[in-house]
């Protein structure tokens, strides 16, 4: 087995020689870390070593630290991942005809990034790994022999391959851990044990797969070597990681931030206040990043010069780059943007919650409320009246599996797609996919439940099929976009939108081969009166019981700043009056529109623009049904809304260069 120190961070040597390398970097380099010099030089208090404690001890019951034993299984894990990958790479290598004494001494090698590397995994989280192999072991073979191989194996559970992806992975569960483990392929004859990935010269004459794959690693190295201080680094992670998840803010894949993005941007806190500790840490960064002037990017070091022909965030170069709204910038070649799926409408989130997060750690500090205030989870449901709810149902759990993958790596562009609307301000996705009980136990209709709860047996597992022999979708999973209009009357018609939304998903779908009978997406206007139908009464208890932190007033406009609108926070409840009126053949009313993707088409009434006996029909509010129609609709929304934040708010952030 390979040495301990490779994927251990507790271990004492890696820490002690961590430690002596970051404290000669801090006393040589304590002015020019990072793009500029440090704003504050000053050591630790008294006070901050007490609140760095208590900070410490409020992280315990949210399971943020492993302990030894779990520790030591995610060791034994990757010992034996490794050793697969050892004996693949020799059998591989017998089999192009290598002479049985070099297949012996190519290698191949294992390296962890994410989390795991950076050393703030907490119980139960997944690794997230990097297989390196010489030149001759392709990309093919490793989808192909290596998978087949894995599917040998008794420890590994829930198999699947995405080959197809941005950043190709086999996803697995390998004796209770979940990994995430990518491919790359090193123009090299052989790999020794104690291989460093660092130097840029490897990624001469690799594909683009390769090197995304390789960056993954080298971006997590280079973070580590770039701070201070590694263990107030480690510390003030973890609780920002905690804070970002409690407040519905940690996804890269849905437009708000990754666990990289997060892990920089706490990193140059670290550079600026590299004598600080953790508590006082923590507190700076909702300083600095509350009143950082986006779209300015966040950078930990010069970008490098070393052209390889990769293209490299730069918007002196690429136009496209000078769109991205909060550009954190990777600080190893090829530099890249891990912000990119930032929306207008996830920045707005995002920087409410770091204006928030200031004002809950100024009391912190000043000892008017404990750290565990700051991680007090919002209370989503009660922040707008109007939501658009997304379900994802499917016959199987494996179908299910892939079904909402697919679906949630397309919900930001249908997020970008609402913003475009005039009428649309706010369009809040909660990142938190929500799994129903089965439908043959709720009479057919979705409830979510609580995330971790166990859901009621499944009494018929079975797939069945309808008297039309079409199969019957027994799972589901959905989605809550929270939306905020505009103060103005005028019906808003989604069904463009929507539509727009489900071919994408479907064309995708047939592209990967991954529609199977009784898949379908369903997208449905609900209000917040109307979430009892789809969220089951121990969450919705839940949600009342957890109270969000108290929102601090906008701070007002500063002199000479243009005048704007009146604007008011997410949070606010509005007085509005909103009514769905739809149409359809039969006449009769619904607020949802489907798509079922087995038929792969939509309904031949779906256009743009409402027609003229919707209009016309009738001019009072349809209301509701107890359990929304299942037709297929145009759904127009008639709205009168005293909501005002998004794009005037982007306007004010503009003239105020925020």
């Amino acid at each position: 087995m390979w040495p301990q120190s490779q994927y251990s961070h507790t271990n004492t040597h890696y820490q002690n020689n961590a430690t002596k390398t970051n404290e000669h970097q801090n006393q040589q380099n304590l002015k020019t870390l990072g793009m500029t010099s440090a704003i504050s030089m000053a050591g630790p208090k008294p006070i901050d070593i007490e609140k760095t404690n208590e900070l410490k001890e409020s992280l315990v019951p949210f399971g943020v630290f492993e302990s030894e034993a779990e520790m030591h299984h995610r060791m034994e894990v990757l010992g034996s991942l490794h050793r697969l990958v050892r004996q693949w790479i020799r059998d591989e290598s017998l089999r192009k005809n290598m002479p049985l004494s070099v297949a012996e001494t190519v290698g191949g090698n294992i390296y962890t990034f994410g989390s795991y590397r950076l050393g703030v995994h907490h119980r139960g989280a997944d690794i997230d790994a990097l297989c390196v192999a010489p030149r001759h072991i392709d990309r093919t073979d490793y989808f192909q022999s290596f998978y087949e191989l894995l599917k040998t194996q008794p420890q590994v559970k829930d198999l699947r391959a995405v080959e197809d992806a941005f950043v190709p992975v086999i996803k697995m569960n390998f004796d209770g851990i979940e990994i995430d483990l990518l491919f790359a392929r090193l123009a090299l004859k052989e790999i020794p044990d104690s291989f460093d990935l660092r130097d840029d010269m490897l990624l001469k004459n690799l594909d683009q797969k390769c090197v995304r794959s390789l960056n993954g690693c080298r971006v997590t190295d280079e973070i580590l070597r770039l701070v201070p201080n590694i263990n107030n680094f480690r510390l003030t992670l973890r609780a920002i990681k905690l804070w970002a998840k409690r407040h519905g803010i940690y996804s890269n894949t849905l437009g708000y931030l990754g666990g990289v993005s997060w892990a920089m941007l706490v990193a140059r806190t670290c550079q600026l206040y590299p004598n600080a500790l953790p508590a006082t840490l923590v507190h700076k960064f909702f300083l600095v990043f509350s009143q950082w002037k986006w779209p300015q990017p966040v950078l930990l070091k010069q970008p490098d010069t070393v052209n390889l022909g990769f293209p490299v965030w730069d918007p002196r170069v690429n136009v496209s780059d000078r769109f991205h709204l909060m550009p954190i910038i990777t600080p190893a070649y090829p530099q890249q943007n891990s912000t990119f799926n930032v929306s207008a409408s996830t920045r707005t989130v995002i920087m409410e919650e770091f204006r928030l997060g200031l004002a809950i750690t100024d009391e912190i500090m000043l000892g008017k409320c404990t750290w565990e205030r700051l991680f007090e989870a919002p209370n989503f449901f009660s922040r707008y009246k109007h939501f658009i709810v997304l379900l994802a149902s499917s016959a199987s759990p494996v179908d299910q599996l892939q079904w909402c993958g697919l679906i949630e790596s397309r919900i930001r562009h249908l997020i970008t797609t609402l913003e475009r609307n005039q009428h649309i301000t706010i369009a809040h996705v909660n990142p938190e996919c929500y799994n129903s009980v089965p439908l043959n136990t709720n009479n057919g209709q979705p409830l979510a439940m609580p995330p971790g709860a166990l859901l009621p047996t499944d009494p018929a597992p079975e797939i069945k099929k309808n008297e039309l022999g079409e199969v019957i979708a027994n799972h589901c999973s959905m989605w809550f976009i929270g939306l905020v209009f505009e103060k103005t009357n005028v019906n808003v018609d989604l069904t463009y939108d929507i539509s727009s939304f489900t071919k994408a998903v479907h064309y995708q779908a047939e592209n990967t081969s991954m529609l199977r009978e009784g898949m379908s997406i369903e997208a449905r206007h609900v209000r917040r009166k109307q979430l009892h139908q789809y969220l089951s009464p121990s969450l919705l208890k839940r949600e009342r019981t957890v109270s969000g932190a108290k929102r601090r007033p906008a701070e007002p406009a500063p002199p000479g700043a243009a005048p704007s609108k009146r604007l008011r926070k997410i949070s606010d409840s509005s007085a509005d009056e909103v009514s769905v009126l739809s149409y359809n053949e039969d006449s009769n009313s619904s607020n949802m529109y489907e798509v079922n993707l087995q038929n792969g088409v939509a309904p031949a009434q779906q256009t743009a623009e409402p027609s003229e006996q919707a209009r016309n029909k009738t001019d009072k509010p349809i209301q509701p049904t107890e359990h929304p129609s299942t037709s297929n609709s145009i759904a127009f929304v008639e709205c009168s809304v005293d909501f005002c934040i998004g794009r005037q708010r982007m306007d004010e952030m503009r003239s105020q260069n925020i």
